[in-house]
């Protein structure tokens, strides 16, 4: 018989077995050991990257302009050894005096542009009207890093491509004004970014930087609730390390900004240090939220972040190599989308404005300061190095850096230039129209396994085992090649995609 009182003394007294479903809850705690991961893992992978970041930052101030030297000097001294060689420069000479142009350029260029007036202007306008402003100006950023490399790389291949004719050189100078818009624009895009960030600053009520601060968990709205798969990730792990890098580096400009205001008074640093804690904390805190759901709703482990950290480290030993088809910060740009020269550019002009070097002792202390730049960059290029190749051997990705040269046939180029720029894709054809494997960085499929542990939710985002032909040999095959990519393949054109609602 149903009686009330039965139904309360069975509600009371049911008993329930959760082992009855064991793979269930043993999946769920997982999913939380997963998550409580994910802090430790993604900041290992951010700290290697922003100083993989640094690395190619720094090279732009030391090294660089010791290779332009050095390359100018061959270039004047040349006439005294005679034209032993068909070229006039090595191609990572050229590319090397081409970027030190620009650099040198653009730093004039941005004497025209008034900081102070810039500050003012953007101070006169209205909170709102300045949070739109700061959305608009990292859309631009991230539209400007997404095609900057590219005119770069044009131009670097212009310059260095080999040409029957001469008169065929003359299309480097248009590349060359591009380019030189390009870094130009940026830096003045950036400049903005700064000032806005500087505006926000020094506002009374700190509304301002409420506000955009607030902003970046509208970014955990956008990504979250997407479908990722192992290869986007990375993606977005990529442009979340250069736009934390970004950030310290606005962050420095705004500091050095504002102690010239201050006449450099230590005490004001310490005004700055809470709002400066509150724009960083704010980022890890976004980026530790926005993976931590990625990977929980998406079923992706956290020792999928050491991949992602050995794939950054195979492109800085790859790099390393004698028959290397990249310089490290052209590689670094093109994975993670951050282009050192605009904010190198701008940098350097906010440097020499707030600080005046005058007398005998300032020159010395610029010249120690250098010094000390470059043991700094020294450093970090040999730690770098050794955990790479460190990281590169627990990947088992050995075999992709260290391949035999093939035997050029008689009478046949051992390879030809064009193949060597497009070698991205590790293979190069030689004059019978086979591919043949050099010893640059590769990214073959036949010999060595995938990277990643391919799944059926993300097969058609990774390379298809097989013979993989030259695109010049047969451009039909295209359209019937699924577009399936290893994690070495991935650079920073589709990062916009991702990022941008």
């Amino acid at each position: 018989d149903l009686s009330l009182l039965r139904f309360i003394s069975a509600e009371l007294t049911r008993g329930y077995f959760l082992e009855h479903n064991e793979a269930k809850y043993t999946e769920r705690r997982e999913r939380v050991y997963t998550c409580m991961r994910i802090p430790k893992e993604l900041e290992k992978l951010m700290f290697f990257g922003i100083f993989l970041c640094l690395d190619a930052f720094l090279y732009i101030f030391t090294l660089l302009p010791l290779r332009v030297f050095l390359a100018m000097f061959r270039f004047i001294t040349l006439p005294c050894y005679g034209l032993r060689d068909r070229r006039l420069l090595q191609p990572a000479q050229v590319c090397d005096i081409l970027k030190g142009v620009i650099l040198v350029i653009c730093y004039f260029m941005m004497h025209y542009v008034d900081y102070s007036m810039m500050y003012h202007l953007i101070r006169g306008q209205s909170v709102i009207k300045l949070y739109i402003i700061y959305n608009m100006l990292e859309v631009a950023d991230r539209l400007f890093s997404s095609f900057g490399q590219d005119i770069l790389d044009a131009l670097y291949w212009t310059a260095t491509e080999p040409k029957e004719r001469k008169r065929a050189h003359i299309g480097v100078i248009p590349h060359f004004f591009m380019a030189v818009l390009y870094v130009f624009l940026h830096a003045i895009l950036i400049m903005v970014q700064a000032t806005t960030l500087n505006v926000a600053f020094n506002s009374h009520n700190k509304s301002l930087l409420t506000i955009m601060m607030s902003n970046n968990f509208v970014e955990i709205k956008g990504s979250v609730f997407k479908k990722f798969e192992k290869n986007n990730l990375f993606q977005m792990s990529n442009s979340d390390i250069k736009e934390r890098f970004t950030n310290y580096v606005l962050l420095l400009i705004v500091c050095l900004r504002n102690m010239e205001q201050f006449s450099w008074n230590p005490d004001h640093l310490w005004v700055l240090f809470p709002d400066v804690c509150m724009v960083v904390a704010s980022e890890i805190a976004v980026d530790i939220v926005k993976h931590a759901f990625i990977t929980k709703f998406n079923d992706i482990t956290a020792d999928v972040y050491s991949e992602y950290r050995a794939s950054l480290a195979f492109d800085l030993v790859s790099s390393r190599q004698k028959n290397a088809y990249t310089d490290y910060s052209d590689s670094v740009s093109r994975r993670m989308g951050f282009i050192p020269l605009p904010l190198a550019v701008l940098l350097i002009r906010v440097v020499t404005s707030s600080i005046k070097v005058q007398g005998v002792l300032a020159y010395v202390c610029v010249v120690l300061f250098y010094c000390g730049l470059i043991s700094l960059k020294v450093l970090n290029s040999i730690v770098l190095l050794g955990k790479s190749c460190q990281y590169v051997k627990e990947a088992k990705m050995e075999e992709k850096l260290f391949n035999t040269v093939p035997t050029a046939t008689p009478g046949k180029p051992a390879g030809k230039p064009q193949s060597m720029f497009k070698s991205t894709h590790g293979l190069s054809t030689d004059g019978n129209g086979s591919t043949s494997v050099t010893n640059q960085p590769v990214h073959q499929k036949d010999n060595t396994p995938s990277l990643l542990v391919t799944s059926n939710s993300d097969q058609f985002l990774t390379t298809p085992d097989g013979e993989e032909k030259d695109i010049s040999q047969d451009s039909s095959e295209l359209k019937h090649r699924s577009s399936k990519k290893d994690l070495l393949e991935i650079d920073r054109f589709t990062i916009c995609g991702n990022r941008i609602d």
